[in-house]
């Protein structure tokens, strides 16, 4: 039997649940993290927690696209032929929903209907950023030797946003940094 042949049972399940989870990715495809980790651990099995919260951080790090983070959970699912069917999944439906939907707004920018939607997203796309935030961080607070610090982490990553303009890559570098040093 090919190794294709055995990667594909998980090829088709996961390019279709991440093509409807590109239509919900409102805010990125990190916004649907939560839901991909209920799925591919979850639910699925295929892959563990740890290799979750590690593809999506690996990702984070990495300088490029924020989306990487879907590529390292499908290779981790089925190697190159996942990587490519779980990008594909997320990428194919929103690219064309949003480039159909761009020209038709700015053609209608101005009007009560598109600056309502526009300003009705903003608190939608804030809860689930934090709810991926939670997920990646609850692990971690589970643990007691990192309890404190991530709360540490957690509040001094707030006050910088809040209080300053450094930008979200000073604070992904500090975290990993941080994590190298064994602090968290």
């Amino acid at each position: 039997m090919s190794v294709f042949a055995t990667l594909a049972p998980q090829l088709g399940p996961m390019f279709l649940h991440f093509m409807a989870l590109s239509l919900l990715s409102i805010g990125g495809a990190i916004s649907t993290a939560p839901e991909m980790h209920r799925y591919l651990v979850g639910q699925q099995h295929w892959i563990s927690d740890t290799q979750f919260t590690n593809s999506i951080a690996l990702a984070q790090a990495a300088p490029g696209p924020n989306l990487l983070f879907v590529a390292l959970l499908g290779w981790n699912v089925a190697g190159l032929p996942g990587a490519a069917a779980a990008l594909a999944g997320i990428v194919l439906p929103s690219t064309t929903l949003v480039l159909a939907a761009t020209r038709w707004a700015s053609n209608y920018k101005d009007t009560r209907g598109v600056r309502s939607f526009t300003l009705g997203m903003a608190p939608l796309t804030l809860g689930l950023v934090l709810a991926t935030g939670w997920l990646l961080a609850e692990p971690y607070l589970r643990v007691p030797q990192h309890r404190w610090a991530m709360v540490g982490m957690i509040a001094l990553t707030v006050l910088l946003t809040l209080k300053t303009r450094l930008g979200l890559v000073w604070m992904v570098l500090g975290g990993g940094v941080l994590g190298a040093i064994g602090w968290v």
